[in-house]
């Protein structure tokens, strides 16, 4: 797909839905000796997430299951709770979001990594895979970013999006402002 092509879809997205592990983590759990679990979350993903918001594009998580780490992320990202979506059942939780919603598939981005991520990738407007996400995500997304996951994904994304949408300059001055 040329870049105009790809310009033309960012253009009509009114709602990003992440995938969490691959896209917002580095696909990597550390373990401690008394087992506990912990991810590396990047911060320049935490603004990407506010100057999409600052945007007017809504956001969602969606996971097979929403950790109290989850959690904690998307508060500090700035994504409301009933925006965290723990089910395996991803295109059904799409088909209920767009009931709900009244959004339609070409409004709806979706950045996912893995092979779990193609029936929703394939479906949306706009698909995107981390640059080191599965071979068969970057076959089918419209748009493969630079970032590796949880290296920048989300603020690479907002940028390509709110430019394509002609919004990027007044988020940054909005966002600059309070810092």
């Amino acid at each position: 797909m040329n870049k105009e092509a790809v310009i033309e879809k960012a253009k009509k997205v009114k709602f990003v839905i992440l995938d969490i592990h691959g896209v917002l983590t580095d696909n990597i759990l550390y373990y401690t000796d008394d087992g506990k679990k912990s991810e590396c979350f990047s911060l320049r993903d935490r603004l990407g997430c506010k100057a999409l918001l600052e945007g007017g594009i809504g956001l969602a998580f969606l996971t097979s299951k929403i950790t109290r780490t989850d959690e904690q992320v998307g508060k500090i990202y700035g994504i409301p709770l009933e925006k965290l979506w723990g089910t395996s059942a991803k295109m059904s939780k799409l088909d209920e979001f767009e009931k709900e919603s009244g959004l339609k598939d070409e409004e709806i981005c979706y950045v996912g990594d893995e092979m779990i991520d193609l029936g929703i990738m394939k479906r949306v407007g706009f698909s995107v895979a981390p640059s080191d996400g599965a071979v068969e995500a970057k076959e089918v997304a419209t748009y493969i970013t630079r970032a590796g996951g949880g290296k920048g994904v989300v603020r690479e994304l907002a940028e390509f999006i709110l430019k394509a949408q002609g919004k990027w300059d007044s988020v940054i001055n909005k966002i600059s402002q309070v810092g």
